[in-house]
């Protein structure tokens, strides 16, 4: 299904500060998250971060931060049990997920939205794990559980539909 602005919400999920030096290739996939969430921005669709236990962890990275609207603390590796499902605005039920631990936070969370209803997609190339090989295993596993996958690429140009866009030349800056 292709991704409708008015129906997306991004949700980056605990980009953090102690974590990320442990999270393999994690500055390309921290990159490949701003540029979603700087994306989802510029065309207005709202952005929700996730912490795990940020009081051991640390927050996010100040750049996801400052991108997300509101930041949703927890201590669930499912966000929805903390407090993301009630978050999440009225009217969107497009959830595109990024974030770390693929294996762990980002599969658990994925796998509770889909199970409240929401769909789910996520983008492949901003996701991560301390080994690839969780990280694939994790990619397989929601897919297999009818969690859509794509990259930051296709959503973006899903949600432009047309080189036409009024926004689609900013949008473009963003995507080189």
């Amino acid at each position: 299904m292709l991704h409708s602005l008015s129906e997306s919400i991004v949700v980056l999920i605990d980009f953090q500060t102690r974590l990320m030096p442990s999270i393999h290739d994690g500055a390309s996939l921290t990159a490949q998250a701003l540029r979603l969430g700087r994306i989802a921005r510029s065309l207005d669709v709202p952005v929700i971060g996730t912490e795990q236990n940020p009081g051991a962890l640390g927050e996010n990275a100040q750049e996801i931060r400052d991108l997300c609207s509101m930041t949703v603390a927890k201590h669930h590796f499912d966000a929805t049990v903390d407090g993301l499902f009630e978050a999440l605005p009225e009217g969107r039920t497009r959830v595109i997920v990024a974030g770390c631990e693929a294996h762990v936070c980002v599969l658990q969370t994925a796998v509770g939205l889909l199970q409240r209803g929401l769909s789910v997609t996520l983008v492949i190339d901003a996701i991560g794990s301390r080994k690839a090989v969780d990280k694939e295993a994790a990619i397989a596993r929601m897919h297999k559980a009818g969690i859509e996958v794509a990259s930051v690429e296709m959503v973006a140009f899903e949600w432009l539909r047309s080189s036409q866009h009024p926004r689609f030349r900013d949008i473009l800056q963003l995507i080189k």
